[in-house]
């Protein structure tokens, strides 16, 4: 057997090796690519929600409201009569963030409680992301459609927590107290992170999954939107509740000071710090903040 015969042999088995190979790719390519589409988009449909709500004995309403041509779900249970405790979902995230307190029995008796799709996430025109004041416009505008003249308490998680901040800026009229669990409103905490808009802005953008797209293209514009917040602080005069864990990898306890020098115009700035605990308070202190929120009605 000649070495040239054992060198086509070889030649020919290394194609066929490559053909195969690249043919495996792109299924997988494809594969994710449908995956990535139609993934981790952190929702529940209304029916599955209402269905564990029933098992649990508590109603649980689901809507939708056009606000400046943009869709804005949300979920409410309690009386319609009652004072508000609004929640606002981090990123990336949906309504259902805090379904254990929308069937609180205790929290019923003396709320309405409403929890948000932010725009871009849940069922509030999935995947358009939006800065925080664009949000700001359409939520609080959304707040006047459903005032029913009683007082709201706004409560924030993670990038919910400037959120909350500006929407008592933007409806004072309206705000009782804020809750801010584990906020991000430190623009230096906040790292450059310039590969950011190399996924959002080029085809990568279809690489990544579900909910962490308009996650991540938010969390590109949140440095600039937390240095524009300045005339925010200024018009905030309700109570301020801060809870934030020492141990949060994802948004530093800095963030605390921070937003307490910024709170120049309400005397009542409270912190409750949570030693050892991470960025999830919202559910790891479910405990200690349906007692806060209790303390407040």
């Amino acid at each position: 057997m000649s070495w040239g015969f054992i060198l086509l042999v070889s030649y020919n088995i290394m194609r066929r090796f490559m053909k195969i190979s690249f043919m495996v790719l792109a299924f997988l390519l494809v594969l994710w690519l449908i995956l990535a589409q139609s993934c981790m988009k952190m929702r529940i449909s209304d029916n599955e929600a209402k269905k564990k709500f029933d098992e649990a004995g508590v109603a649980l309403q689901t809507a939708v409201k056009k606000m400046d041509g943009v869709n804005l779900h949300y979920a409410q249970t309690g009386s319609d009569t009652l004072p508000t405790l609004l929640f606002v979902h981090g990123t990336p995230g949906s309504w259902d963030a805090f379904k254990n307190y929308l069937k609180n029995k205790e929290l019923l008796q003396y709320y309405r409680l409403i929890s948000i799709d932010r725009p871009g996430f849940g069922y509030s025109d999935f995947g358009n992301a939006m800065n925080l004041a664009a949000q700001t416009s359409i939520i609080s505008k959304w707040m006047d459609t459903i005032a029913n003249g009683k007082p709201f308490v706004l409560i924030g998680h993670s990038m919910g927590g400037p959120l909350v901040l500006k929407l008592a800026a933007a409806r004072p009229q309206y705000t009782k107290a804020v809750v801010v669990l584990a906020g991000s409103q430190d623009p230096s905490a906040e790292k450059p992170e310039k590969w950011r808009p190399v996924l959002f802005k080029t085809p990568l953008n279809y690489l990544v999954p579900g909910a962490l797209r308009p996650s991540n293209e938010e969390l590109w514009y949140l440095k600039t939107d937390l240095k524009e917040m300045n005339a925010d602080y200024e018009k905030i005069t309700c109570p301020v509740y801060i809870l934030h864990g020492t141990k949060d990898m994802l948004v530093p306890y800095s963030n605390v000071a921070y937003t307490q020098k910024m709170l120049t115009k309400t005397d009542s700035v409270f912190v409750t710090t949570f030693e050892k605990e991470n960025h999830f308070i919202v559910w790891t202190r479910e405990k200690e903040i349906v007692e806060l929120l209790m303390k407040l009605r």
